[in-house]
C-alpha cells in the first residue's frame, strides 16, 4: 500500500476486540481518502489498495455502527462507502479487453464481493434503517438539503451492495442453502429496511426516490423466479404433483430404454477379438473398401471423422451463452420475499410503476433505466398471475400504452444490436427482457379471459381487439423469428419467443372464431423508385489532357464560325422552371454543365449552353455580357474548362414507373410512403406468413435440443409445424435433409416414448415425403435445399417449363437486322426511334423493352435513358420572347370568347400543356386568377341567354330559378373536372374528367340538400348545440384541406375531446344530422367513433360544412325575397317579369313552329295557339316549382329517393324532345356555379 494511504488509514483509528477506537483526526482522514479516490488512475490503484487493506470491514463499518451519533462523521463515511462500493463496470466503463486491465477489473470485483459479505450484518442495516427512518420522519419544510443527500446516499449504498455479483466458485452453495446474497436479504428484512423501501414506494411526498426504490427491489429479487416464490411455504397442489410424477416417469423410461439398448449391444459371449469386416461400397483412402476392426453393434455410428481433430468454431460464429443460472434460496428467505411481493402488489405496484413510467417518458432518468421497469412488469405480473390473479393489482400496466411502450423498446433494442456490434450482447439481454415483459402482458390478458367478472372479460376483449387490429402488434413475433440470430441471442430467448408466439396465435385463433368479419389495420408501403443514370467515366483533368481537349474544341468552334443550328439552340435548356432547386444553385449547375460539355469535347453544345444561360442570368455578367464578341466567348469557355468548379451529387428526381424498358440499366432507390387502410382479417392467410424458411429455422434449431426442452416448449414447436404442414398443407417445407436427420435421431432415441407428439408428427412428415417420391423422382434432390412457397408448389404440383422466365435470345441474323435498321434511322428526325424500329423488325413479337435492352447490350446506345419515351407537353420549359408575344396576342384576340384557354391552346405554335399556359398567363399578369380562364357563360336571365336547343321546361326553370339537386350535383362534378383539367397535362384530361364525373355521381347527394340540413341545424342550435356544430364544420373543412393536399383519402375519425361534443355525439338528433351529411357510424365493436368516409370528395366536404350555416346560405336562394320592398315595387316587378316571360315564350314557340314547318314534321304544337301553349307552359313551370318547394321543405324522416324520383318524373314528363348540346349544358352549369360563388 502507498505510504500516504497507509498513514491516512492508520489515522482513522483501531479495532480492539469488538470496540472501535477512533482517532482525533478521524474525520479529516476519511475526507482525505475521498480526495485520493477522486484522483486515482485508470487502473483504480487507490480502490484496489483500500480493498486489499480491508478498510471497509475493519474501519468504516465499525465507525458507523459504534459512532453513528456523530452525524458529520457518519455522513462522510457513507459518502466514502458509496464510492468504494460502486460497480466495477462503472469504474472501468466496460469489461476491459486488455489482459492487464482485465486483471485489475477482477481485483476490484473480488474486493466488492468481500464488502458484500461484510454488509450481510443485521447491525449494519439496523443503523442504516434507523437513520433513514429518522430522516423520513421530517416534514418537507423541516428537511434540509443535506438530509435529502443523506437519504439518497443510503439508498445508493444499499443498491451498490445488492448489485455486487455472486461468486459461485467461492461460495459453492447448493439450492436451499443460504448464500451471501440470501444473508444480505435476511439482514435487510430483520432490520426493517424492506418496510422503509415499501414506504418510499407509496408515500406521496417521496416520489423523487421512485427510481432508486425500483432498482433496490429488482436487485433483491435478482436470483428469484415468480413460480418458486408463489409456491414458497405452501403445500404442492395436485397438478404440480401430477406434473412432477410425469417428469419422473419420463426420466425412468428413458433410463430403462438406454439400459436395455446397452444390454443388446453387448455380445452373448466374451471375446477379446471383435473381428475384422470389410464395408462394401465405402472406399477408404485408396481404391479398396474400408476395413472395420470393431464390434458390429457400433457400426451405425461409424464415420470417417473418427479420430480427427475437432474443428475450432470462430468466436463470432459461436452460439450465445446464457447469462446466469437461477438458484433456489433458503426457505425462510423465499417466504419473506413472497410476503414482500404480496404487500408490494397490494399497496405499491400501481403507483410506483406509474411514477417510473412518467420519468421514462419525460427522460428524467439515466440511460437504460427502462430495463428495471421491464423487469418489474414481467416479474410482479407473473407473481400476481400465479398467486390467484387479480386484475386490479396490476391495472397500471394492463393497457395498450404498456404494449406500445414494450413494442417500441423491442424495436429499438434490435436496431441497436445491429448498429452497436461491440455491445450486441448487452442489447440482446435487454431485448430478451422486453420480450419477457411482452409475453407476461399476453399471459395476463389471457388470464383475464378466464375471470368470473364480466367487466374484466370485457376489458380483455377491448385490449385484444386493439392488439389484433394494429399491424405492429400482430407481426412483431413474425419479425422477431425472422431476425433471430443464434450467435447473439441465447437459447432461452428463443424458448420465450416460441412460447410467446404460440400463445399469441392461440389467442388470435380463438378471437377470430367468434367473429365472421374481423377488420384489421393494414399498412401498405408505397415505393417510388428514384432512378439515377449510370455515372459516366470521369474524363482526365490533367493539364496535358485539358490542353488537348481545348485544342479540339477551339478548332471545332472556329470551323463552324461560332454559328449554332436552330435545333441545337432550341434544345438547350439551362434551367428547369418546375424544379424546387433555387435559381442560384441552378446557375452553378449550368456552369458545371458547360464544363462537362467541354470535357466531353462537345464545343457547339457548350457554346449553346453558355448563350442560353446568359439570357437567363444576365445580371453580373457571369456568363459574359450581352454584346460579347466571339473571341471573348472563346476565352470565357477556356476559363470555364480550366476552373475548379464545386460539384454536388444530388438525388435524381423521383419519376413514376414506366413500361418502356428504360429502368433496366438504372439503379433504384426506394422512397417509402406508408398508406394505412382497413382490410378483412383471415387467420389462414396470417399463418401463411410463417411459411418461410427464415421462420422455420429457429423452430428446428430449438427442436434439436428436444431432450432438454420442457414438454410445453416441444408442444409449441410441434404445434407451429403442424399448422404449416397440416392446416396449410405445406408439409413439403419440411422436406429437408437436416430436418430428416433430426427426425431420424428422435425416432432412434431409446426414450422416444416420452416424446410421442414429436414422434407422431415426424412419422406423418416422412409418410408424406415417401408418397410424394412415388410421383416426383426429383424429390430426393430437393432434400438438399430449403424451399419457399413457390418451390413447394412446383415440387408437389409439377414443375413449370424450364425456359419460362428466361430472357428472350437474339440470333445473329436478328442482331444484324437490328443494327442495320438502327444505322438507317439513327440520323432521321423521328421523335421515337424505337417505335419506328418495332414494325420494321422481322420478329413482330419483340417488345419495346427487349429492343431497348438489346440496343444497349450491342453497344449501339450508351444508356437506355436515351431511348426513353418522351412525355407529351413536358419538353419545352422556357418561353422565348416570340412565344410570349404570340401568347399575348392570342389572349387579346380570344379574351372575350367563351373558351379562352381552349382557343389559345389550339392556336399556339409550340404545343404546351394546359398547366404551363395557365402558369405563364398568371406570371405575365394577363389574368389575376385561374377562374378567369374558365369557359365563360352568359347569365341565365331573359334577354341574355341564347336559349339555343333548350326546351320550354328548362327555359321556364331558368325564369323561375328552379334548379334541381341533380343539376347542382352535376355542376359540382363538372367544376371539379374543370379544375383538374387546368392542372393536368393534355394526355390525362379525358381520364380526369371521366373520373371526376363518376365520383360526383357515386356520392349520395344528401349533402347538397341544404334546406333539410338547415332545418335540422336550426333545431339543434335551439337546443344549445352551436359548439358541436362548429366543431363538426371545422373537422369537415380540415379534412377537405388534407385530402386536397395529400391527393388520397382515408376514413377520418370524429374524436370528441370536449365534454359538450361528446354529449352531442350521443344525441339522436345530432346523429341524424351526421347521417344526413354522409358520416358513417361505428361499424363494429372495434370502432367507437363516427368517421368521415373516404369516398366523400373535398368539394363535397366543403359543401357539407357550408350547409351547417343556414343563415349564410339563405341569401343564395332567397336574397331578393328577404330584402324589404314596397308594394308598388313588387307590383311593378311582377308586371315587368310577366311581360318578359310572355315575350320570351312567344318568341320561343314561334321559332319552334317555324323549325317544325321547315323540316315538314307534324307536331301537336301546330294545333295550339301561342297563347294557349304559353299558358300551359307556365302552368307546367309552376307545377315543377311547387314540386321543388315541397321537396325542399320535406321532414327529416322522409325518404330522399322518393322525393328525387318525383322531381325526375316531373322533369322528364314534358322533355321528350330535348335537343341540348353538351357545350351549351356545360356553359349553363358553369354560369350557375359562377353566379353562386359571386353571391357567396
Amino acid at each position: 500500500m502507498n505510504c500516504e494511504l497507509l498513514a491516512t488509514c492508520s489515522a482513522l483509528g483501531y479495532l480492539e476486540g469488538d470496540t472501535y477506537h477512533k482517532e482525533a483526526d478521524c474525520l479529516e482522514s476519511v475526507k482525505d481518502l475521498i480526495r485520493y479516490l477522486r484522483h486515482e488512475d485508470d487502473t483504480r490503484d487507490v480502490r484496489q489498495q483500500l480493498g486489499a487493506g480491508q478498510i471497509v470491514q475493519n474501519d468504516l463499518l465499525p465507525i458507523i455502527v459504534q459512532h453513528g451519533q456523530d452525524r458529520t462523521l457518519f455522513d462522510v463515511c457513507i459518502r466514502l462507502m458509496v464510492n468504494l462500493t460502486q460497480p466495477a463496470m462503472l469504474c472501468f466503463g466496460k469489461i476491459p479487453d486488455d489482459p492487464v486491465f482485465r486483471h485489475h477489473f477482477l481485483q476490484v470485483t473480488s474486493h466488492l464481493q468481500a464488502y458484500k459479505e461484510a454488509f450481510a450484518s443485521e447491525r449494519v442495516f439496523c443503523i442504516l434503517s434507523e437513520t433513514l427512518y429518522s430522516l423520513l420522519q421530517l416534514d418537507w419544510d423541516q428537511r434540509q438539503e443535506e438530509d435529502n443527500l443523506l437519504i439518497e446516499r443510503i439508498l445508493l449504498l444499499a443498491r451498490n451492495v445488492l448489485h455486487v455479483p455472486a461468486d459461485p466458485c467461492e461460495e459453492k452453495k447448493v439450492d436451499d442453502d443460504a448464500s451471501v446474497h440470501d444473508r444480505l436479504l435476511w439482514a435487510i428484512h430483520m432490520s426493517g429496511f424492506d418496510d422503509l423501501v415499501k414506504f418510499l414506494a407509496t408515500a406521496q411526498s417521496e416520489q423523487q426516490w421512485s427510481m432508486h426504490v425500483l432498482e433496490i427491489i429488482s436487485l433483491m429479487f435478482r436470483d428469484q423466479t415468480p413460480e418458486i416464490l408463489v409456491s414458497a411455504g405452501q403445500a404442492r397442489s395436485a397438478e404440480e404433483k401430477h406434473r412432477d410424477s410425469q417428469e419422473l416417469e419420463a426420466l425412468r423410461q428413458k433410463e430403462s430404454a438406454e439400459k436395455h439398448s446397452r444390454t443388446l449391444q453387448r455380445g452373448t459371449r466374451h471375446s477379446r477379438f471383435g473381428g475384422s469386416y470389410v464395408i462394401r461400397g465405402l472406399k477408404s483412402i485408396g481404391d479398396k473398401d474400408v476395413i472395420y476392426h470393431r464390434n458390429l453393434h457400433n457400426f451405425k455410428s461409424y464415420t470417417h471423422d473418427t479420430g480427427k481433430a475437432v474443428r475450432r468454431v470462430p468466436k463470432r460464429n459461436r452460439q450465445a451463452q446464457e447469462s446466469k443460472v437461477k438458484r433456489r434460496s433458503a426457505l425462510n428467505v423465499r417466504i419473506f420475499l413472497r410476503e414482500f411481493c404480496v404487500d408490494f402488489l397490494e399497496n405499491c405496484y400501481n403507483r410506483l410503476m406509474y411514477l417510473v413510467k412518467e420519468g421514462l417518458i419525460r427522460e428524467q432518468t439515466q440511460q437504460h433505466d427502462e430495463t428495471y421497469y421491464l423487469w418489474a412488469l414481467s416479474f410482479f405480473m407473473a407473481f400476481n398471475r400465479g398467486n390467484g390473479f387479480r386484475a386490479d393489482l396490476v391495472s397500471e400496466t394492463m393497457s395498450i400504452r404498456a404494449f406500445h411502450f414494450i413494442e417500441r423498446n423491442i424495436t429499438n433494442y434490435y436496431e441497436m444490436m445491429l448498429t452497436d456490434r461491440k455491445e450486441a450482447t448487452s442489447w440482446s439481454r435487454r431485448m430478451h427482457l422486453a420480450l419477457k415483459a411482452y409475453q407476461e402482458l399476453l399471459l395476463s390478458v389471457n388470464e383475464m379471459d378466464r375471470s368470473q367478472d364480466e367487466s374484466i372479460r370485457q376489458s380483455s376483449s377491448v385490449i385484444k381487439s386493439n392488439i389484433f387490429y394494429l399491424m405492429e402488434y400482430r407481426e412483431i413475433f413474425l419479425t422477431l423469428l425472422r431476425k433471430y440470430d443464434e450467435t447473439r441471442q441465447p437459447p432461452s430467448y428463443l424458448k420465450d419467443l416460441v412460447e410467446s408466439t404460440h400463445l399469441f396465435m392461440r389467442m388470435l385463433e380463438r378471437f377470430c372464431k367468434g367473429r365472421r368479419n374481423l377488420m384489421v389495420q393494414k399498412k401498405k408501403v408505397r415505393r417510388k423508385k428514384s432512378r439515377g443514370a449510370k455515372k459516366p467515366s470521369t474524363p482526365e483533368t490533367s493539364p496535358e489532357a485539358l490542353a488537348e481537349t481545348w485544342k479540339i474544341v477551339e478548332e471545332e468552334l472556329k470551323a463552324i464560325g461560332f454559328q449554332l443550328s436552330e435545333a441545337l439552340t432550341q434544345s438547350v435548356v439551362p434551367f428547369d422552371a418546375t424544379s424546387e432547386t433555387p435559381l442560384e444553385e441552378q446557375r452553378a449547375e449550368a456552369m458545371v454543365r458547360v464544363q462537362d460539355a467541354l470535357l466531353a469535347r462537345l464545343g457547339p453544345e457548350a457554346l449553346g449552353l453558355l448563350r442560353a444561360a446568359r439570357e437567363v442570368w444576365p445580371d453580373g455578367d457571369v456568363f459574359g455580357s450581352a454584346d460579347v464578341d466571339p473571341e471573348e466567348e472563346l476565352e470565357l469557355l477556356k476559363q470555364i474548362l480550366h476552373a475548379n468548379l464545386p460539384r454536388s451529387s444530388p438525388l435524381e428526381p423521383v419519376v413514376e414507373e414506366e413500361d418502356d424498358g428504360a429502368e433496366l440499366e438504372e439503379e433504384e432507390e426506394e422512397l417509402e410512403s406508408v398508406q394505412v387502410s382497413e382490410t378483412e382479417f383471415n387467420f389462414l392467410d396470417f399463418i401463411k406468413r410463417f411459411a418461410n424458411p427464415g421462420v422455420l429455422r429457429p423452430y428446428l434449431l430449438l427442436l434439436k435440443s428436444y431432450s432438454k426442452n420442457t414438454p410445453h416448449v416441444n408442444h409449441c414447436i410441434i404445434r407451429m409445424l403442424h399448422r404449416l404442414a397440416v392446416d396449410l398443407k405445406m408439409d413439403a417445407l419440411l422436406f429437408q435433409l437436416s430436418v430428416f436427420n433430426l427426425f431420424n435421431k428422435i425416432l432412434s432415441d431409446p426414450a422416444a416414448a416420452a416424446y410421442m407428439e414429436i414422434v407422431t408428427f415426424a412419422k406423418y412428415v416422412l409418410n408424406r415425403f415417401f408418397s410424394l417420391v412415388a410421383q416426383n423422382n426429383k424429390a430426393y434432390v430437393e432434400l438438399l435445399f430449403w424451399k419457399n412457397v413457390g418451390a413447394v408448389r412446383e415440387m408437389t404440383e409439377g414443375y413449370s417449363k424450364e425456359d419460362k422466365g428466361k430472357k428472350p435470345t437474339w440470333t445473329e441474323e436478328e442482331e444484324e437486322e437490328l443494327r442495320r435498321l438502327y444505322e438507317e434511322h439513327r440520323h432521321s428526325e423521328v421523335p421515337d426511334i424505337v417505335e419506328t424500329l418495332l414494325p420494321l423488325l422481322g420478329n413482330n413479337t419483340r417488345t419495346r423493352r427487349q429492343v431497348v435492352t438489346q440496343l444497349v447490350h450491342m453497344g449501339l446506345v450508351d444508356d437506355a435513358k436515351e431511348l426513353k419515351k418522351q412525355k407529351k407537353g413536358t419538353q419545352i420549359v422556357l418561353w422565348t420572347e416570340e412565344q410570349e408575344q404570340e401568347l399575348q396576342m392570342l389572349f387579346e384576340e380570344y379574351k372575350d370568347s367563351d373558351d379562352v384557354l381552349g382557343n389559345i391552346l389550339r392556336k399556339l405554335t409550340a404545343k404546351r400543356s394546359r398547366a404551363r399556359v395557365v402558369d405563364k398567363l398568371l406570371s405575365m399578369g394577363m389574368v389575376s386568377e385561374r377562374r378567369e380562364l374558365y369557359k365563360k357563360k352568359s347569365r341565365n336571365a331573359p334577354g341574355k341567354s341564347s336559349g339555343k336547343g333548350m326546351t320550354e321546361e328548362e327555359f321556364l326553370a331558368e325564369l323561375t330559378q328552379g334548379v334541381s339537386d341533380d343539376f347542382l350535383d352535376r355542376e359540382d362534378g363538372e367544376d371539379k373536372s374543370e379544375e383538374s383539367e387546368e392542372e393536368e397535362d393534355d394526355e390525362r384530361e379525358m381520364e380526369e374528367s371521366e373520373n371526376s364525373t363518376k365520383k360526383s355521381q357515386s356520392i349520395h347527394p344528401t349533402v347538397e340538400r341544404r334546406a333539410d340540413v338547415g332545418l335540422m341545424v336550426k333545431a339543434l342550435q335551439q337546443e344549445g348545440m352551436s359548439g358541436p356544430l362548429l366543431w363538426i364544420q371545422n373537422c369537415l373543412n380540415k379534412t377537405a384541406e388534407d385530402r386536397e393536399k395529400d391527393g388520397f383519402s382515408q376514413p377520418v375519425a370524429l374524436v370528441p375531446l370536449a365534454e359538450a361534443n361528446e354529449d352531442a355525439m350521443d344525441n339522436k338528433s345530432f346523429q341524424r344530422l351526421l347521417r344526413k351529411l354522409g358520416m358513417r357510424p361505428p361499424a363494429s365493436e372495434q370502432e367507437i367513433f363516427w368517421r368521415i368516409p373516404a369516398k366523400i370528395s373535398a368539394s363535397q366536404l366543403r359543401s357539407a360544412a357550408a350547409a351547417l350555416n343556414p343563415q349564410e346560405d339563405e341569401p343564395k336562394y332567397g336574397e331578393e325575397q328577404e330584402r324589404p320592398r314596397s308594394p308598388a315595387a313588387e307590383a311593378h316587378e311582377d308586371e315587368v317579369s310577366g311581360e318578359q316571360r310572355a315575350q320570351a315564350l312567344r318568341a320561343l314557340l314561334l321559332a319552334r313552329r317555324k323549325k317544325h314547318h321547315s323540316t315538314e314534321h307534324t307536331d301537336p304544337v301546330e294545333d295550339v295557339s301561342p297563347d294557349e301553349d304559353m299558358d300551359s307552359a307556365i302552368a307546367r313551370s309552376q307545377e315543377k316549382t311547387s314540386t321543388k318547394r315541397s321537396r325542399v321543405l320535406d321532414e327529416d324522416n322522409e325518404d330522399e329517393s322518393t322525393a328525387r324520383m318525383d322531381v325526375d318524373t316531373n322533369s322528364d314528363a314534358d322533355s321528350d324532345r330535348e335537343d341540348i348540346s353538351a357545350p351549351v349544358k356545360r356553359r349553363r352549369r358553369m354560369a350557375l356555379i359562377d353566379e353562386g360563388e359571386d353571391e357567396d
